[in-house]
């Protein structure tokens, strides 16, 4: 554990709407600098914990102090410091560029605005798009826009929910080379996503499901404490295969990537011996294989009820 305070400590946030709990005792630590990766199921309470880090909703218990100030009874002392990105693009669509980022500079009390804008688009790749009208951007440039909104008042933490929802793949890496930056200048960044290829891109992940933590860590810890032995098997029809091997003892999961199946368990002696007549037959091409995150995240998810 490092010896610098961290950015975000909380133990034990609940919170619940009309008796449904949302977050259920939740618990999490965020080091400066870090980049934390927040993942879980639509409804699985990830937008309400944001949204209690940065004072928009009051939790019903626990305690927490995000950025040296406690979450209950200094939150206006912590909003200026943070920034805020929500799912969906929320500037001016009739506002150009510079005029929604001086608009955002006036609501956070900007000093210089006109400095702090002008640097803001350089330092963002703005420059061209400078008197486009917001609506008119391409969903990346819309995604790069937000983050710049964001860091106008240079906070030291950014709470992302889900940023690179629905942006293309390009736009989803120049994102990620955007918070790799940050965070080299200490910005400390909360991330949630469902890509899980962004998830592997973070330094520490935690993953929810219906308001409880299930795991926590690094991408490799939580795929190495999740036990599961997944074997790979490549060739024709593997459809028709997935039917048959789904059913077998042992097997907890198939997943297909193109003609190649993931076949998974925990019980890696059970699986063996179910998978071995399959394997002894000359018709596909069979080899044990590292787990990935997805497989695991779906394995906790097996028996979750919402």
């Amino acid at each position: 554990m490092s010896d610098v305070a961290p950015v975000i400590a909380v133990e034990g946030l609940t919170k619940s709407f009309a008796g449904k709990v949302v977050v259920n005792n939740l618990s999490l630590r965020v080091e400066p600098g870090e980049i934390y990766g927040f993942l879980g199921p639509n409804g699985s309470g990830k937008t309400t914990f944001i949204r209690m880090l940065c004072g928009l909703l009051r939790p019903d218990s626990g305690s927490g102090v995000c950025l040296g100030h406690d979450l209950l009874t200094e939150s206006d002392q912590i909003k200026p410091q943070i920034g805020y990105m929500a799912q969906r693009f929320s500037l001016y669509e009739d506002l150009s560029v510079r005029e929604n980022l001086d608009f955002m500079a006036q609501i956070y009390g900007v000093k210089d605005r006109r400095q702090a804008v002008d640097a803001t688009i350089e330092r963002m790749a703005l420059t061209p798009f400078t008197h486009q009208l917001a609506g008119t951007l391409s969903g990346g440039w819309k995604q790069r826009l937000a983050l710049s909104a964001c860091l106008l008042h240079q906070p030291k933490l950014l709470l992302l929910d889900e940023p690179t929802a629905g942006v293309d793949p390009k736009a989803r890496r120049d994102f990620w080379d955007d918070v790799y930056r940050l965070a080299a200048e200490g910005i400390s960044a909360l991330i949630s996503t469902h890509y899980m290829d962004e998830a592997e891109r973070c330094h520490r992940l935690a993953y929810l499901a219906y308001g409880d933590l299930l795991v926590s860590g690094t991408a490799e810890e939580i795929v190495a404490d999740a036990g599961l032995t997944t074997w790979s098997v490549t060739g024709q029809r593997t459809h028709e295969l997935a039917v048959q091997l789904d059913r077998l003892p042992g097997v907890e999961q198939v997943v297909p990537f193109g003609n190649t199946l993931h076949v998974s368990g925990h019980d890696a002696q059970q699986l063996a011996a179910s998978l071995r007549p399959f394997q002894e037959k000359n018709d596909y091409r069979w080899e044990q294989t590292a787990t990935n995150l997805e497989e695991v995240f779906i394995s906790l998810m097996q028996g979750r009820e919402a």
